[in-house]
């Protein structure tokens, strides 16, 4: 992602995950004291998704900007993370160690809480965080890009969740967004003449999330 990104492994439920942490520029400079923590999950593994995807890195270098300690990891079987692909069923275990770890880390274990996800990591997320909820663990905000809904059940969101979609998403059409966030009643943010993995859109796509903390 960048020169300052830290890429390590920590230990998940069926062997190590690779795990890439992003600070805030005044946090690594000067030891201010960061908004929160956010975790973003990347998009289907079996069709090339890795934690360096482009909407992944994007997503986590706005939320850096946004003063957020910012965590990516790969899903298990992609680059050095263990195991097989699960069909988003253990990658939700995973990603719950990976926020164990966030959580443990100092300082670390009040701080507000972000998920964020792309594609095939909207899903996984989706079901993380309505875990994280029943359990009342508290979550800041969610975003979520090309969102999956038509490959897979999306579970139901927080009422300030952002929804991010292409105009002209093939892989997942926006009518299935739709449909998802239809009974909801979720805004759903679209984002002219982009497609799926938003091509010379990704400026937009920062630019929507940044107007949003705002």
């Amino acid at each position: 992602m960048n020169v300052h990104t830290k890429k390590y492994l920590i230990d998940g439920p069926v062997g190590k995950i690779e795990v890439a942490l992003d600070l805030p520029d005044e946090m690594r400079d000067n030891g201010a004291a960061p908004r929160g923590i956010a975790l973003v999950a990347h998009p289907h593994p079996l069709f090339g998704g890795t934690m360096d995807n482009k909407v992944a890195q994007t997503l986590a270098r706005t939320l850096v900007q946004l003063n957020y300690v910012t965590y990516r990891a790969n899903f298990r079987g992609v680059g050095e993370t263990q195991g097989e692909h699960d069909a988003g069923i253990g990658e939700r275990d995973d990603l719950r160690a990976v926020l164990d770890h966030m959580r443990a880390e100092p300082a670390q274990g009040d701080l507000p809480l972000v998920l964020a996800g792309f594609s095939f990591g909207t899903f996984v997320l989706s079901h993380v965080a309505a875990k994280l909820r029943e359990e009342g663990q508290a979550i800041e905000r969610m975003v979520f890009v090309g969102t999956a809904a038509s490959r897979w059940e999306v579970a139901p969101v927080p009422e300030n969740t952002l929804v991010i979609h292409g105009e002209t998403d093939d892989t997942v059409p926006i009518q299935s967004v739709y449909d998802w966030a239809r009974p909801q009643e979720l805004p759903v943010v679209v984002i002219p003449g982009a497609e799926h993995f938003l091509h010379r859109k990704l400026h937009v796509l920062k630019r929507i999330i940044v107007d949003a903390w705002r």
